[in-house]
């Protein structure tokens, strides 16, 4: 069956939550559903446990459509891939990221799979990872559904996919905000330099400018006067920065340019599928 006659399930994967956006099929597909629900932690198991039970209730119904996930940041460890031009073949590539990934996190590294971003010998690129059990039983899920995993991306480089063409060419600090994580990149003349993927655990203003400083020091030793911070936080739709605090933010997400509709948004979610 040719995809574009197979409905579309996009998925969004949060230790809290879950949400689903499903697409009729066609050469314009329209939005035919979406459920936002909430998820419940046990203690004991890895926190992408009790989304991925969610997950399998949502996608009961979901046989013969294209499914694409996208996980929080909260399941994902980036490391960024300093350019390196005597890289040849995909193989050296992987083996470069691995060892950069060991590098950063040991030796738990060995029991994730990892994907590197679209890489340039003389820029680099940016390496992701996500626990091996973890992609397996998406994909086994998935399996059972006899609906076809397209992909899983985590939402870092999803977002930046989706709205990199708005960010300044020359330096771009690109800031994303989901519940109770901050995730910062810096990016220069189109080359990743830095990224941090945090826990929040009390102020999220606060927080948020801790870490741009912080990241700011850590790149050139100092911070410029004021600076541009592009910023996606669909669940944080109201956050604004003081005036005074060096940074301006430019918001990502417009009524021109909406974000994704299976994105998690402070819409209110349930308790379970519907």
């Amino acid at each position: 069956m040719s995809p574009l006659w197979r409905d579309r399930m996009q998925v969004f994967l949060a230790p809290e939550r879950v949400d689903m956006a499903r697409l009729r099929k066609g050469i314009k597909p329209k939005q035919a559903a979406r459920v936002a629900a909430t998820c419940e932690q046990k203690p004991g198991l890895p926190a992408w446990e009790a989304p991925l039970e969610q997950f399998e209730r949502i996608t009961e119904q979901a046989g013969g459509v294209d499914i694409s996930i996208t996980i929080s940041n909260a399941f994902v460890r980036y490391v960024v891939l300093p350019a390196q031009p005597s890289i040849a073949t995909p193989a050296e590539l992987h083996a470069y990221a691995a060892f950069q990934m060991r590098e950063v996190f040991g030796d738990r590294a060995a029991t994730w799979v990892i994907s590197v971003s679209a890489w340039d010998p003389c820029s680099g690129g940016v390496c992701a990872a996500i626990e091996r059990s973890f992609l397996e039983r998406m994909t086994e899920v998935c399996s059972q559904r006899k609906a076809r995993l397209k992909y899983v991306e985590p939402y870092l480089t999803g977002a930046f996919d989706h709205w990199y063409k708005r960010f300044n060419s020359n330096r771009s600090w690109f800031a994303l905000l989901e519940t109770g994580r901050v995730c910062i990149a810096l990016l220069e003349n189109g080359a990743w330099q830095r990224i941090s993927n945090q826990r929040i655990l009390h102020d999220v203003e606060d927080e948020l400018l801790s870490v741009l400083h912080q990241e700011a020091i850590l790149f050139s030793g100092s911070k410029e006067a004021d600076e541009t911070v592009y910023l996606f936080a669909p669940e944080h739709q109201e956050f604004a920065l003081p005036e005074d605090c060096g940074w301006r933010i430019a918001p990502l997400q417009t009524e021109s340019m909406p974000a994704p509709p299976h994105y998690p948004t402070i819409a209110e979610v349930t308790a379970g599928a519907t």
